[in-house]
C-alpha cells in the first residue's frame, strides 16, 4: 500500500504548480507513510471561511491541515485516511512576492508543512517547532529547495 494523493483545485490554474509537482512534494513529506490525503487549492473566501470555522480566525491563511482522527479504516485499499491540506493560492502568491521567495519554493514548503501536520508534527512550543522546521528543511533539500526559514 502506498500513498494516494487527491487534488482539488477551486481556483484558476495560473500560478499554481502542476498536479504532478504538488503530489511529489506531498509524497516526499509522507516519507513512505501509506495513506490517503487530499490537497485542496482554494481562494481567499474559502480559506477565510475554513479558518474562521475551525480556528476562530476570520482571515484567510496560507495553509490549513485537517487530520482525520478516526480509527484506521478496515479493508481500505490505500491505507489510512490521513486528512486534508488546504492551501490558499492568492495568499501563497502574495507571500512569495513579499518574502522575495520563488513561488514554486513557497508552494513546496507549504505542501510539506501541511502534510507534516497531518502526520502529527506541530510547532506550538519551541522544541516542537525546531523539530518540525528541521524536518521541513531536510525534505525540501531533497527536493532541491533552499531553507525556507532563511
Amino acid at each position: 500500500m502506498g500513498a494516494q494523493i487527491n487534488l482539488q483545485r477551486r481556483v484558476p490554474p495560473a500560478g499554481i504548480p502542476s498536479a504532478a509537482a504538488l503530489r511529489a512534494w506531498a509524497q516526499a513529506a509522507m516519507d513512505g507513510t501509506a495513506g490517503e490525503l487530499t490537497l485542496r487549492i482554494v481562494d481567499e473566501t474559502e480559506s477565510a471561511r475554513l479558518n474562521g470555522r475551525f480556528r476562530n480566525r476570520p482571515d484567510p491563511t496560507n495553509v490549513l491541515s485537517f487530520a482525520y482522527d478516526a480509527e484506521p479504516l478496515q479493508g481500505a485499499g490505500s491505507g489510512d485516511l490521513l486528512g486534508d491540506v488546504v492551501i490558499c493560492a492568492p495568499l501563497v502568491a502574495r507571500e512569495a512576492r513579499a518574502q522575495r521567495k520563488p513561488p514554486r519554493a513557497h508552494w513546496a514548503h507549504l505542501v510539506v508543512h501541511g502534510v507534516l501536520h497531518l502526520l502529527g508534527h506541530d510547532h506550538l512550543d519551541p522544541a516542537d517547532a525546531q523539530r518540525m522546521e528541521a524536518r521541513e528543511r531536510e525534505i525540501l533539500a531533497t527536493l532541491g529547495f533552499a531553507d525556507p526559514y532563511r
